[in-house]
């Protein structure tokens, strides 16, 4: 008998992995445009966040949705739009920690939380998403450093840590859209041990002579290189772009 429930459970298990593989491919096909839901999460039931998330609207992530069409004339998708935006209600939880310095068992089984997670925590939006971002925002003041984010391409989800101040909102613009391209298999091209941008993928310009300064930023290389060991952070996502490599990953580029 539990043998039999196992086995139907592994065939429900391979099925889901089999849909979810079949649906990704199609995702990166660039068919139709992708939606977004955006939730909120005042991680450290901060007053001074809880303030700024009620100002908040769907108007603050319009740009994200502007800069991926821009990106994407080159490429000549066909989508106006090929990214779209909803701002959905603010969560109360918080999506579980990624492990830290642990076994690849750990991590999957972490992957799996994040994604129960997800299934528990997505207040309804307009249209269902295709991708969801939990927005964990902090007070600068007394968080002024910020861990990594972290996305998932199987599931398309992410946990983007942010700033919670106006201050902030055209770089928390630049982390967000960064982690999305996570979500569609992007992979970041920059140093892990540094955080220097890769040459040549993880640079705007790579052709450029003299090669420094760079004046923007590869989206997924995170920073603006200005010699060869140092590198600042994009203001703004006015001051990035999408490179051919992240092109290619994503389904952009054949």
């Amino acid at each position: 008998m539990w043998k039999k429930i196992r086995v139907i459970i592994l065939l429900l298990i391979l099925a889901t992995v089999v849909q979810q593989t079949w649906l990704d491919k199609a995702d990166l096909a660039w068919k139709h445009n992708l939606y977004v839901a955006v939730y909120p999460v005042n991680v450290d039931s901060s007053m001074k966040v809880s303030a700024y998330l009620h100002t908040l609207t769907r108007e603050d992530f319009a740009g994200v949705a502007e800069y991926f069409a821009k990106e994407a004339e080159p490429y000549h998708l066909g989508l106006r739009h090929p990214i779209e935006l909803e701002l959905g209600a603010e969560v109360m939880n918080t999506p579980p920690p990624p492990p830290v310095d642990s076994s690849v068992l750990d991590t999957i089984i972490w992957s799996l939380k994040f994604r129960y997670f997800a299934w528990l925590n997505s207040p309804k939006v307009n249209v269902k998403p295709d991708i969801r971002l939990y927005l964990l925002y902090y007070d600068p003041l007394s968080h002024p450093r910020l861990s990594h984010s972290v996305a998932l391409n199987k599931g398309r989800i992410g946990r983007v840590n942010l700033f919670g101040d106006s201050d902030y909102n055209k770089q928390n613009l630049v982390i967000l859209s960064h982690e999305l391209l996570h979500t569609l298999n992007a992979t970041d091209k920059y140093d892990l041990r540094n955080t220097l941008p890769i040459y040549p993928d993880g640079y705007a310009e790579p052709d450029k002579l003299p090669r420094y300064p760079q004046s923007l930023a590869e989206l997924m290389g995170g920073r603006v290189p200005v010699s060869e060991s140092k590198a600042k952070i994009p203001k703004s996502l006015e001051q990035t772009i999408i490179g051919k490599s992240t092109a290619r990953e994503i389904g952009w580029l054949k």
